[in-house]
């Protein structure tokens, strides 16, 4: 019992102790920094009293064992499980008891130290309670406070920006009214041509709008400035008005380039705005007085170039007798007098096609005492041209003036240019209505036709409506003399009499030369801008034209040399078609089936006499022996044996007559060649076509099949008689 109660005494001073130190601990946050070191010490204290206190416990435990009760309890066999646990919970109970009289007595003072801090706590958190509670009252009141301030800020930047419009506005109006000494003194004393004149013109004109509207907005202010500007304003007028009436009258004077002070008015086109805004009657003076002085220039330019470029046209023209289907009735004696104009010349394009070519049609306008003193001459439509090129450029140039220097648009510039431009188309108009009414040239015509076109594009592209309608009337003009011209050609060619042409032979006829040349020339120069009323009038004519080759070929005996005048016909207008025209036309192709048609039949007409009687026969076999009669053929043996021997005799001498009788019939020997060529090929396949026949099995025994000539020598001879150019 001494050992346990020992061993009982050691355990509870070291719970006690434990307890201290937890206690110790519990307190140390609530005494602040020396409470923590304090605990910290304690700590140290208390592991080395466990380990003293362990030690100790092993030595009463050893001791223990020793005692006398120990050992007479290990020897009586008590449990020693049930005495350790009523030791132990007697240890407990006495545990429990020490630690009450412990907390009673030790944490007393600890207790009334914590409820004293406690206390302490509470005294200062109410303050602070206060403190937090007046700081909010007086966040409060500032929230009111600034809401205030933002509210005078507002209605301050309101009066602000309203003061500084006021503000502004009074500026603008008080510039606007203000009149500057240097405004004054350009006006009254500096020249129209001196660049501060104008600037101060401008700043004039901008103060007398401002007044304007002031007002028609009833400020007062501007009654005391009015008088000023007015009289600015009327010296500023008299001064415009002299400067821009001299220029314009400048423009009078013989011999001046008007186009260069026309321009320099461009420079002072502000004048005229001015004088319109401000001045409308002197505006209106001015440019009556430019359209009255322009208006006659040009009509006494236009009537003088007219005049002087007519003198330089050629002296022989197209006269109503020079038409196509006309006889050519000069005479050819040899003390005749030499005919000056050659009808042919009048449908041949030439080089006068060469006038609608892109560089010659913008080239530079004829001068006419240049070519009066090179002894120069034109035809008609190289005289147009530059005539309507002149009217084009200088056209232009008013109209664009105008639109710039007048400002005006639309219907205003239109109605304008034609008060200055007017008179001079109407001018031109009357001089080419009257030279049409006796003009029989169809080229001429047309080409005049094609420039009219070509200049409508190029004043679009420049932007330049106004000579529209004069482009109308002069195509108005000149495509109904065009198509009669058309038409009395092909009436000349329906109504010519083949009789009356006087003696006929088998080269190219002169007519349907001429509609060689005539159509080439219409169709070459149609093919840049296509026109189908042309095409249907070329289409009648060439009708006409094929009428009369077929009326003219009648004349002839033989079929023979009619074949020849219509194949030489025919070859010659195709030639002339193709160097021109393109070669898919309907021109081209027409006369390209009628040559392939009547060439054909030629070739044949030309290998009946010496071949005739073998072609028969090759065609009566093989319609034979394609019914299945080919037993017919038995009796043909005397026929065929002539026909071989007579071949093998005569062809060569034949096909020498034959290609020398080709070349005296056809002037153009490339088309002669082919014909001869034609002509070989067929022979070569019928006699191919003969040998054929001889291989059937009624003809196969004929001993006169030995005799027969070898088809591919027969080629290589044939081949030397072909002509080469």
């Amino acid at each position: 019992m001494a050992a346990a109660a020992t061993m009982a005494a050691a355990a509870r001073e070291l719970v006690l102790r434990a307890g201290t130190s937890d206690m110790e601990e519990e307190e140390g946050p609530l005494a602040g920094g020396a409470g923590l070191q304090e605990s910290l010490q304690l700590g140290e204290l208390a592991i080395t009293s466990d380990e003293f206190i362990l030690d100790e416990v092993d030595v009463h435990i050893q001791a223990n064992l020793e005692d006398e009760l120990v050992k007479e309890a290990l020897k009586t066999g008590v449990d020693l499980r049930h005495y350790s646990k009523q030791v132990e919970l007697e240890l407990q109970q006495i545990e429990q008891k020490s630690i009450r009289d412990w907390s009673d007595i030790q944490e007393s003072e600890n207790i009334a130290s914590l409820h004293n801090q406690i206390t302490a706590c509470d005294a200062v958190l109410e303050r602070m309670e206060q403190m937090l509670g007046a700081f909010q009252s007086d966040l409060s009141s500032i929230s009111s406070e600034i809401r205030t301030l933002q509210e005078q800020s507002g209605a301050m930047n309101i009066r602000l920006r309203n003061r500084q419009a006021v503000r502004g506005k009074l500026g603008e109006l008080v510039d606007g009214l203000v009149v500057p000494s240097a405004l004054v003194t350009a006006i009254l004393e500096a020249p129209v041509t001196e660049p501060r004149f104008l600037e101060q013109l401008q700043e004039l004109d901008a103060k007398a709008a401002a007044v304007r509207e002031q007002e028609a907005r009833g400020t007062a202010a501007c009654a005391d400035v009015r008088g000023v500007l007015d009289r600015l304003r009327v010296k500023a007028v008299m001064k415009i008005r002299e400067f821009i009436l001299q220029k314009i009258y400048s423009f009078r004077k013989p011999m001046t380039n008007y186009q260069i002070p026309q321009t320099a008015l461009l420079k002072y086109r502000f004048f005229y705005q001015f004088l319109l805004g401000n001045e409308r009657a002197t505006a209106k003076e001015i440019r009556d007085e430019y359209v009255e002085t322009l208006s006659k220039i040009y009509l006494s330019y236009y009537r003088s170039y007219l005049g002087r470029l007519m003198k330089v046209q050629y002296e022989e023209v197209a006269e109503k007798d020079d038409l196509m289907g006309v006889e050519d009735t000069a005479k050819k004696g040899f003390f005749s007098k030499p005919s000056l104009r050659s009808r042919n010349t009048i449908f041949t394009l030439g080089t006068r096609g060469s006038v609608i070519s892109p560089t010659e049609l913008e080239a530079p306008i004829l001068v006419p005492h240049t070519a009066q003193r090179g002894e120069q001459r034109y035809p008609f439509e190289a005289l147009f041209r530059s005539q309507h090129y002149a009217l084009l450029d200088n056209s232009c140039r008013e109209y664009l003036f105008i639109c710039e220097f007048f400002v005006v648009s639309g219907p205003a510039a239109h109605d304008l240019f034609h008060a200055v431009m007017g008179r001079t188309l109407s001018m031109t108009l009357k001089h080419l209505e009257s030279y049409l009414a006796d003009c029989y040239d169809a080229i001429a015509v047309f080409l005049c036709i094609h420039i009219v076109l070509r200049f409508r594009n190029i004043a679009a592209k420049r932007d330049v409506p106004a000579l529209d309608r004069y482009w109308e009337q002069v195509l108005a003009l000149l495509w109904p003399r065009f198509e009669l011209i058309l038409e009395m050609n092909v009436q000349s060619v329906r109504s010519t009499d083949p009789q009356r042409l006087g003696g006929l032979d088998t080269r190219p006829h002169y007519i349907t030369r001429r509609y060689a040349e005539f159509s080439s020339a219409l169709v070459s120069i149609n093919q840049t801008i296509p026109n189908e009323r042309t095409m249907q009038l070329l289409g009648q004519l060439q009708v006409e034209v094929e009428n009369f080759v077929l009326r003219v070929a009648a004349e002839f005996s033989s079929r023979k040399e009619q074949l020849v005048f219509l194949i030489n016909n025919y070859d010659m207008m195709l030639g002339v078609l193709m160097e021109r025209a393109a070669d898919d036309s309907k021109e081209v192709e027409s006369f390209q089936q009628l040559l392939n048609a009547r060439t054909q039949e030629f070739i044949e007409e030309l290998l009946s006499p010496p071949f005739g009687g073998l072609v028969a026969f090759v065609k009566e076999a093989e319609a034979l022996i394609e019914r299945g009669q080919a037993e017919r053929l038995r009796g043909e043996e005397a026929r065929v044996t002539q026909l071989i021997r007579g071949f093998g005799s005569s062809w060569k001498s034949s096909v020498e007559s034959l290609s020398q009788d080709v070349m005296r019939s056809f002037t153009n020997f490339r088309n002669g060649t082919s014909i001869i060529q034609g002509a070989l090929t067929q022979l070569i396949q019928v006699y191919h076509r003969f040998h054929r026949v001889l291989s059937q099995p009624q003809l196969r025994a004929l001993p006169a099949r030995a005799e027969l000539i070898n088809i591919h020598h027969l080629m290589v001879e044939l081949k030397k008689h072909k002509p080469n150019f």
